[in-house]
């Protein structure tokens, strides 16, 4: 169980899971901004480096959580005073859908306008941004489905604004399965669409090159991380946490990465997120010079590096996405190809689908809903495929089954 609480009722024993206030002017990079609380020295610490509040895992912690934060049972009232409560509906992946899609075109559309602004020098627009954001975070707390699928349109052309908005939406569907309240959600989403704006003020040649680059080349492209602190310097707005993820993004746990080259302790768990997230999209996504990996390929790769990427983080988000992430077209053992519609937690290799095609003989079929964690169910998945190796347009598949 997630809780923030003040520094003042912080004691050992409790497991931080990352900083959620500080002082302003504070550098809260520096500071480790998740593990357990061993003694009272750690928290003297974290005073003096101005942190007022922590989000406390208590799943992970030692102790018990405090009584006053703990749910109140309610008195029983007669059943004359009873009043009837009204059950709110969930929202189906079909009825967000439709207005997600519509948002998704939308937040392109203006982080592309945003994006050609930066590169003409003018000044970044925080506001829209802001916006793009909480509107991410609102679909994927109505239904985290929905805003998913959508990362799953490929557009070769305009990866660099596409990229920003997908990781803000995987990283606000992983942070709300961890638990983090809808407030921090928003703010780790903000951190991901900034985490990559540096980019913008590269020259647009290096990061479309075919091929692999130059040692010069790699040297400019990771300037793009002081670039983007350079964006955002002097907004009010932008919080520790945000600064924190663009600073970090592309650090390791063995000290691998770029800029500084830390290690394991001085990364904190936002910062963890957003590399994970980073890595996953970028794969998976198509650009000018390759197409995209398929999913599993880019979770097979998170799961053999655990030198780099937290072990623990990567499970979780498998965990998260399934092994098949909402999306993707699969092929079943009965030659037909369906869509992944719904994760399934329990058993990640097993999710609720939507068939739609026989591949064996190239045509479209009736479409059907089917749960492979039926006990009955006797169909798997054999593999994940590409839409364009059966001449599937993805956009217009969606819009067909998911738009009725």
């Amino acid at each position: 169980m997630l809780i923030t609480l003040p520094i003042p009722e912080l004691i050992p024993g409790m497991y931080v899971d990352s900083v959620t206030k500080q002082h302003e002017g504070i550098n809260s990079i520096k500071i480790k901004t998740s593990g357990l609380v061993r003694d009272k020295s750690i928290i003297k610490r974290l005073i003096a480096e101005g942190v007022l509040e922590l989000l406390i895992d208590f799943a992970k912690s030692e102790v018990a959580i405090p009584a006053k934060y703990k749910p109140q049972n309610k008195p029983k009232t007669s059943s004359s005073q009873q009043k009837p409560v009204k059950a709110k509906s969930a929202i189906t992946v079909q009825q967000e859908f439709a207005k997600a899609s519509v948002s998704y075109d939308q937040h392109n559309r203006k982080i592309q306008s945003l994006y050609s602004d930066l590169i003409a020098g003018l000044t970044l627009n925080v506001k829209v941004l802001d916006e793009i954001a909480n509107e991410i975070v609102a679909s994927v707390f109505r239904n985290a489905n929905a805003m998913t699928i959508l990362t799953r349109i490929k557009d070769k052309h305009s990866y660099n604004w596409r990229h920003m908005i997908n990781c803000a939406i995987f990283t606000s569907v992983f942070a709300k399965y961890l638990g983090y309240k809808e407030a921090l959600v928003q703010e780790l989403a903000m951190g991901a669409l900034l985490h990559d704006l540096g980019q913008s003020k590269l020259p647009q040649g290096i990061l479309s090159k075919p091929g692999k680059v130059t040692n010069n080349e790699m040297a400019s492209i990771k300037k793009h991380v002081a670039l983007g602190l350079g964006l955002v310097k002097g907004e009010k707005s932008i919080s520790p946490l945000m600064l924190d993820m663009i600073v970090n993004h592309h650090e390791r746990l063995d000290g691998s990465g770029y800029p500084r080259g830390i290690a394991a302790e001085k990364i904190s768990r936002p910062a963890r997120i957003m590399a994970i997230v980073d890595v996953y999209d970028a794969m998976t996504a198509d650009r000018p010079h390759q197409d995209g990996e398929e999913p599993i390929n880019a979770l097979r790769y998170l799961l053999a590096n655990k030198q780099m990427f937290d072990a623990e983080l990567v499970q979780r988000f498998i965990k998260c996405l399934g092994v098949h992430p909402v999306g993707t077209i699969v092929k079943l053992t009965n030659e037909r190809l369906a869509l992944v519609l719904e994760g399934n937690n329990l058993n990640p290799i097993k999710p609720k689908i939507k068939l739609f095609f026989n591949a064996k003989h190239g045509h479209h079929v009736t479409a059907k809903d089917i749960d492979l964690s039926d006990s009955n169910q006797e169909l798997k998945i054999l593999a994940s495929v590409k839409p364009l190796d059966y001449k599937i347009n993805l956009s217009r598949l969606l819009k067909e089954h998911l738009l009725a």
